[in-house]
This record gives structure tokens, C-alpha cells and sequence, in this order.
């Protein structure tokens, strides 16, 4: 016996908040909309749950379709139904974060999107909806949790500095951190694999370049390790 269901029911959506790091800020990619309601305001990458996709799916496609950015690091964030979060109709949003490489992912406007462009998250322009609010919770997400997750490496080249390293935990936590303490801390969890290469190109002294030790980190993880920057 088949069931339906004929009360009304919102409309599901999902929004993307994506960050990457360059030289001067932590930033997040946002798409100038070309379409009503809010066309030419900043807004997140996002867009309506396909009746044949699963949320993770939608999330993925949206960011594919709207500024050219695949294969990122993707978490849920939250859910956000405030009745008149959009003046169309009743729309529910599910949430998510991603960590991207800038140096990987050359963005590009796409579908309903005019432009798309990255702004340090202490320098946004208005945005449309309720985006302002996601953007705030998706920060405060990333600040929680890049203390005891190894999150943080999505944001760097495979190969990077102590310095780089240390340059990410500064910008997402909003604060300077102690070189020595930090590096102290950074050796201890022992995911660290030190490489027989140094910075190429450089001006100053070449520092020695390291990459994440993901296989040893997945191993450790399932014996209870626990990271902690």
C-alpha cells in the first residue's frame, strides 16, 4: 500500500560556504546572482535539491555548475528554515563547508551566476537571503574544529613550509600563534613527513617543505587517536 503525502511542504535547498587561502586572508567564494530575487547581489553558490539527488550530490553539483570547483573537501553544516528566509516561497536550506586549494581551482561563473569571486571573510559585501548569518556559522565551525581535525592541510599544496602551516592556523583562528609552541605541537602528532626538498624561487633562505601523512593519520584514527593543534 503506497502512502502519499498532501499537505504542502517546502522547498529544499542547499547552500555552499567555500574557503581557500591565499598570501594575505582567509577567503570565501561567493557568485553575483543573475537572476530574481536579489539579482546582482553577492550570494553563496547553491541552489535547489533535484528530486533524483541525495543533499552531498546537490551540494557537489551546485558548486560544479555554478563556479567550476569539483573534488573538495565537503562537511554539512546546519540547516536553516526561518520562514522568510526567501520572499519566492518557503525554502529550507541544508548547509555546507568546503576547503579548497586556491592554487587548484580557477573559478568561473556559470548557470544563473553573473561572476564569481573570493573576498576575505573580514571584508563582505552585503549578501543576499540569510547568507551573511550562514557565513558567520560555517567560521565559527571551521574555528572549532580545525583545533582537532586535521582540516587545516585542505588548504595547503601537498608540499608546504611550517611557516605556510602555521600561516593557516593563524587566519582561520583570527590570531598569531607562538613559532615555537606551534611547531612543538605540530611534531607531536608525528603526521608530518619531512621531504628532501626545499622552496624553489624563493628570496629568502628556501625552507624545508613537508606533506601530510593522511595513510598514518586514518590508521591512528581508528585506534582513538586524537589531533590537536
Amino acid at each position: 500500500m503506497s502512502v502519499t503525502y498532501k499537505h504542502p511542504r517546502p522547498a529544499l535547498a542547499v547552500d555552499c560556504v567555500v574557503f581557500g587561502l591565499d598570501e594575505e586572508d582567509l577567503k570565501v567564494l561567493l557568485i553575483r546572482r543573475g537572476v530574481e530575487p536579489f539579482a546582482g547581489r553577492w550570494a553563496l553558490p547553491g541552489g535547489f535539491v533535484h528530486e533524483d539527488e541525495t543533499l552531498d550530490e546537490a551540494a557537489r553539483r551546485e558548486l560544479r555548475e555554478e563556479a567550476g570547483i569539483e573534488k573538495v573537501y565537503l562537511e554539512q553544516l546546519y540547516t536553516f528554515g526561518a520562514v522568510d528566509r526567501d520572499p519566492r516561497e518557503r525554502v529550507v536550506s541544508v548547509t555546507y563547508y568546503a576547503l579548497v586549494k586556491l592554487s587548484e581551482h580557477a573559478v568561473r561563473a556559470a548557470t544563473d551566476a553573473r561572476e564569481a569571486a573570493w573576498f576575505a571573510i573580514d571584508d563582505l559585501p552585503r549578501l543576499a537571503f540569510d547568507h551573511e548569518e550562514i557565513v558567520d556559522k560555517a567560521i565559527a565551525r571551521l574555528r572549532g574544529k580545525v583545533r582537532y581535525a586535521p582540516i587545516g592541510f585542505e588548504l595547503l599544496p601537498k608540499k608546504f613550509t611550517l611557516t605556510q602551516l602555521q600561516r593557516v592556523y593563524e587566519k582561520v583562528l583570527g590570531q598569531e600563534l607562538d613559532k615555537r609552541n606551534f611547531r612543538k605541537k605540530v611534531a607531536a602528532t608525528g603526521l608530518l613527513i619531512e621531504l628532501d626538498e626545499v622552496e624553489q624561487d624563493v628570496a629568502h633562505r628556501a625552507a624545508r617543505l613537508y606533506t601530510f601523512d593522511e595513510k598514518t593519520y586514518r590508521k591512528l584514527e581508528k585506534e582513538g587517536f586524537l589531533f590537536e593543534i
